[in-house]
This record gives C-alpha cells, sequence and structure tokens, in this order.
C-alpha cells in the first residue's frame, strides 16, 4: 500500500526518524540547561561565592531566647497518625519561651485534634486553631485561618510575633533551626532551608527517589538561585517569614497572605515577597558534627501517592505559575521560571523517548527480516544524540554526587536506577496535572488534595535524629 510515494515500511521509518530528532533536539537543550547550571555551580563555588558553612550550635546557646516571637503554622487535615510525633519532638528540641505553635484543624476531623492535644502535654505554647468550616477546604485557606488567629493574639496580648515559620504534620525539626532562622531574619525577608527526603528501606524505589531529587535541588539549584540572587521560592516546610513580609502580602490580598486559589501557595509565598522588594535566601549549613541542618521527612511511599503528590507541584508550579506570577524580565529570573515550569514539556519528551525505545526496537527487527530499509543518515542527528549521551552520563554522575554527599555511596548509586522511577511518576503525573489545569480553567474548585502520612522519622529513632 502506498501513501503519496511512500510504501508503509518507508513512512514507519521517516516518522521513527522525525520523533527522534524532535526528541534529541529538546533533550539536548534540557541537557545543556543542566550543564549551564552546573557549571555556574561550579563557577561561583571558585569565586567563593557558595561556601560550605558550619557552625557550632553551642554559640547559639550563649544567646538568651530568640530576638522575638516565633509563630510556627501546622496546617492539618487527617494528621492524626504524624501530628503527634511532630510535635512532641518540636516542643522537646525547641524550648524557647517565644515559640507559638499554631495547629489549624478541622471541626470534622476529630482524630487530628485529639492527636494534638494529646501531645501537647499541656504545653502553653501550643493553641489548637478549629476551622469553622468542614474540611478539607485548601492548604491555604487553613493557613489563613492561622493567621488570623495570629493577629487575634498579637492584639489581645500586646505582643507581635517577629516571624512566621511553616511546617507539615509530618516534619521532624532540626534542634538548631529555629535560632538559624531567628538569626538570619536580621537581612532577609523570606529564609528558606533544606529539606531531607529521608530514604525508606521498605520503599527503595518509590519513596526513596524524592531523596535524590531534593538532595539535587537543595544541594544544588538553590544554592546557585541564592548566589545569583534569584527569587527563593518556598518550600512549605522550613521557610520562616518576616512578620511585615506577610502583613504586606496580606494588605495586598484582602487580608489574606496565602493564596487560596493556588496548589502551590508555598512555593508563591517566596516569590511574592521577592516581587514585593523583599529579599530571599536559601541557608545551607551544617553543624558542628557535619550534618545538615534541614527538616527531615517521609515521603510518599506508595505510587499512587506519589502521582498525586506531583501533579498538585505541576500544576501548580508549572501551569498556575504562568497565569498567576508571568514572566520575569531579569535573565536569572526567566531562566529559573523556566526551569521551574519545565515539568509538562518534560513529560511530554519522556513518553516520546519511551515510544522511541519500543520503535527502535521493533525497526531492528523489521530490518533483519528485511522488510524496512535502513533509517537515512542524519549527521545532525548523530550529533544530538552524542550530545544527549553526553548529557545522561553527566546527569547520572550529579545526582550520584549529590545523594551520595547526604546519605552515603550506596544511596548515591540506587539514585541512578532510581532516575527512571522518577521518570515514570513525572509522566503520569504530568497528565494528570494538565487535566486537573483545565478542570481548573473551567471553573472547578481548587481542594486540598493531601498526602497521605503514615510514617514519622521521630518514631524511627530513639534520638530523633536520622543520620
Amino acid at each position: 500500500m502506498l501513501f503519496g510515494s511512500f510504501t508503509a515500511a518507508e513512512w514507519f521509518v521517516l516518522v521513527q526518524h522525525e520523533l527522534l530528532l524532535f526528541a534529541a533536539a529538546f533533550f539536548a537543550l534540557g541537557m545543556i540547561d543542566e550543564f549551564a547550571l552546573d557549571c555556574t555551580y561550579l563557577w561561583l563555588r571558585f569565586k567563593g561565592r557558595i561556601r560550605s558553612r558550619q557552625i557550632d550550635e553551642r554559640e547559639f546557646d550563649e544567646i538568651d531566647g530568640l530576638a522575638g516571637r516565633a509563630a510556627i503554622f501546622i496546617p492539618a487535615w487527617q494528621e492524626a497518625d504524624v501530628i503527634g510525633p511532630t510535635l512532641v519532638h518540636m516542643l522537646e528540641v525547641w524550648p524557647q519561651d517565644e515559640l507559638r505553635v499554631y495547629i489549624g484543624c478541622y471541626r470534622n476531623d476529630a482524630a487530628t485534634m485529639a492527636s494534638v492535644i494529646a501531645a501537647t502535654r499541656g504545653d502553653t505554647r501550643v493553641r489548637l486553631v478549629v476551622h469553622g468550616r468542614d474540611g478539607p477546604t485548601s492548604k491555604a485557606d487553613c493557613l489563613n485561618r492561622m493567621y488570623g488567629a495570629l493577629a487575634e493574639d498579637e492584639r489581645r496580648e500586646g505582643i507581635e510575633a517577629r516571624m512566621v515559620v511553616l511546617h507539615d504534620a509530618e516534619d521532624m525539626v532540626d534542634p538548631a533551626a529555629l535560632r538559624l532562622l531567628d538569626h538570619a531574619l536580621w537581612d532577609a525577608h523570606f529564609v528558606q532551608l533544606p529539606v531531607l527526603a529521608l530514604p525508606q528501606p521498605q520503599s527503595r524505589w518509590i519513596a526513596s527517589h524524592y531523596s535524590d531529587e531534593f538532595a539535587e535541588a537543595h544541594g544544588k539549584a538553590l544554592v546557585v538561585r541564592d548566589a545569583l540572587g534569584a527569587g527563593i521560592p518556598g518550600a512549605g516546610v522550613g521557610c520562616a517569614v518576616a512578620r511585615g513580609s506577610l502583613d504586606r502580602l496580606a494588605h495586598q490580598h484582602g487580608g489574606k497572605p496565602f493564596a487560596e486559589d493556588s496548589l502551590t501557595e508555598d512555593y508563591e509565598l517566596g516569590l511574592k515577597i521577592s516581587l514585593d522588594g523583599g529579599r530571599g535566601r536559601f541557608l545551607r549549613v551544617r553543624a558542628s558534627n557535619g550534618q545538615l541542618i534541614a527538616t527531615r521527612a517521609f515521603f510518599p511511599a506508595r505510587l499512587s501517592q506519589s502521582v498525586r503528590q506531583k501533579t498538585r507541584w505541576m500544576h501548580g508550579i508549572a501551569l498556575q505559575g504562568w497565569d498567576r506570577l508571568g514572566w520575569g524580565r531579569d535573565p536569572v529570573e526567566l531562566w529559573m521560571q523556566l526551569r521551574d515550569r519545565r515539568g509538562p514539556l518534560a513529560a511530554i519528551l519522556l513518553v516520546t523517548a519511551y515510544v522511541l525505545v519500543a520503535l527502535i526496537a521493533l525497526q531492528l527487527l523489521l530490518e533483519r527480516a528485511g522488510l524496512v530499509p535502513p533509517p537515512p543518515g542524519s549527521p545532525l542527528l548523530q550529533i544530538l544524540l552524542w550530545v544527549n549521551l553526553a548529557g545522561v552520563a553527566q546527569r547520572f554522575a550529579v545526582r550520584f554526587c549529590c545523594t551520595a554527599r547526604e546519605f552515603g555511596w550506596r544511596q548515591g548509586l540506587l539514585a541512578i536506577p532510581r532516575t527512571f522511577v522518577s521518570n515514570i511518576i513525572a509522566i503520569m503525573a504530568g497528565r494528570r496535572a494538565l487535566l486537573a489545569y483545565i478542570g481548573t480553567l473551567r471553573g472547578a474548585p481548587v481542594v486540598w488534595d493531601k498526602t497521605e502520612h503514615r510514617d514519622h522519622p521521630a518514631m524511627a529513632s530513639p534520638e530523633g535524629q536520622v543520620a
């Protein structure tokens, strides 16, 4: 059968060649982008603008308390399994009198409220804020309810908080983190600490692939972002906002500093402060024992939960970000925005790549059977494929180094095959994110599509520390 002047076999070879050229070209652009970031990181380290800072926590002990009141916001919906260990550990390692912990719960979530009350043990530094509506609403709505409670307490007591720190119900905080954030806010308006997604032996592939992604993102990408003076996006945990900056956002948005129509209000928070003229910082500091001062957490161990979580991230950052934050004019900001929003395109390219693997295998079989001609020679395609091969080798090497630095060489080696797990999850999340985005354009409400958490790092270690 003929299709124009081509046979079906010739059409097969032609389509495969064009798909391969398309994928190779865009993958090459991605590899060049990553190579540019790696080179920037190395250059900044060479110039001394990126340094591995280390502090002696005993210096903090000489300081009498904090510079002002610190309000911790923890939104919680169906978190009965993990909120207790989080609070017990937090109240133990952060003994400061200036600490105030606000737990946002819903009136139809009695189990979480009971866990909070049991874990508090009468500690007056904790306030349970019960939402007047049934949950879930949105995470930002819950945060805004806690902001209102904080404002009420400030008016009643006549004491204004100096900073607001955001955490999730499943976080294990670092003992030195609160004092470090308190000190950093002397010359910043928004401060983000690293997040360590801890490897989980019972989920070496799904849950532990987050270890590799966060190790690279918070060990290299955000470090470069900070050194270049770009806006620092919030991770939603381990980040502190100056009280005045939060008030300015509230004034600009009808008394609500957190965007209730956004799925990634934490990501937007840091960038909005930067757009408003505030200074954002990413602090990567190690304690005297070499341990990174960071927020530690277990991430989803089930495929469905991981896909749901990354769907929310991709929808909020890559798709909603276009509409809500626009595009910056500064070249560095534009570069970082392009990196943040490449998720959907990356998912399409990954699908194309895996389809091509199957097509190439089929072509080889048909070629050996003499049913299709060999593919046409293309110098451009060969160059692009070599660039991609070099780029993949580079990505594996960087991923190994970043993961091994925090979790040891064994986890570093596992990070290489876990890259394929990450790709599959990204493909599945990309499809769901696109459908969800189309739904919101048609008027679908933003709902807290939360991730289920059952395990907590503090329960895995008697000392509350995970190496």
